[in-house]
């Protein structure tokens, strides 16, 4: 049985704390609100119904105490006649009715107790109703401020996330375009000091061809300059 009530307390835990995670707290508050008016409706329905009932009996009243005086009437009416029995007759029926009166203003005496009970109940519970309604309110305005300020955090940190994603991509494309920097004014003293040749694509074998031949024929020219000065001496 302690392994079973462990395991039944374990289970109600983890529901209740997914229940807390999926419940929206004004959604909630809505709910109690709403079953709190249908609880008001139903007493104040309650109280209609006694006031009815109760209508119902005081009319039966009314015409039971209507009815007596006639009764007495006729009791008065027989004896003048001199029909005495019929004059008993009359005082039977009378009181009769006055014991169905009795019993009616007992029974509208309750009925009155009753509503007289449950509009103060209405009363207590309007109250109630009335002030979770003003504390639900102040709730809920609670909550959406608590909430916007979560989504305004969660916001701000995604930004400064994003905005520190950009500060690297900015810091690494500087980085780089520092090192090609560099790299173009290493290669152009080099350049300079004739350490590397300038190449404008691939070499052509023709324009090869034609270079060197004009660099024979200088060559042969200045020997026959050398030549003749040689001579001329």
């Amino acid at each position: 049985m302690g392994v079973l009530s462990r395991m039944s307390t374990v289970f109600k835990a983890k529901v209740n704390k997914l229940l807390d995670r999926a419940e929206n707290p004004e959604e909630t508050l809505e709910y109690s609100y709403q079953r709190q008016l249908e609880l008001l409706q139903q007493v104040k329905r309650g109280v209609v119904e006694v006031v009815g009932q109760k209508k119902r009996l005081e009319l039966q009243a009314v015409r039971l105490r209507e009815q007596n005086k006639k009764l007495e009437e006729q009791a008065k009416e027989a004896l003048k006649l001199g029909k005495e029995h019929l004059a008993l007759e009359a005082l039977r029926r009378k009181q009769e009715a006055e014991l169905q009166l009795q019993e009616l203003e007992a029974q509208i005496n309750a009925l009155q107790a009753e509503q007289e009970k449950l509009e103060r109940n209405e009363q207590r519970l309007r109250a109630k109703v009335e002030s979770f309604r003003t504390q639900k309110e102040l709730i809920k305005a609670q909550y959406s401020a608590a909430a916007a300020q979560v989504k305004i955090g969660e916001a701000a940190t995604g930004l400064s996330e994003e905005l520190a994603d950009v500060t690297m991509a900015i810091e690494r494309a500087q980085r780089k375009t520092q090192e090609m920097q560099a790299r173009a004014a290493a290669i152009d003293e080099l350049v300079e000091k004739g350490t590397l040749q300038e190449t404008w694509g691939a070499s052509d074998p023709l324009e090869e061809e034609l270079r060197k031949a004009k660099l024979d024929q200088g060559v042969e020219s200045e020997l026959e300059r050398l030549k003749r000065e040689v001579a001329g001496q």
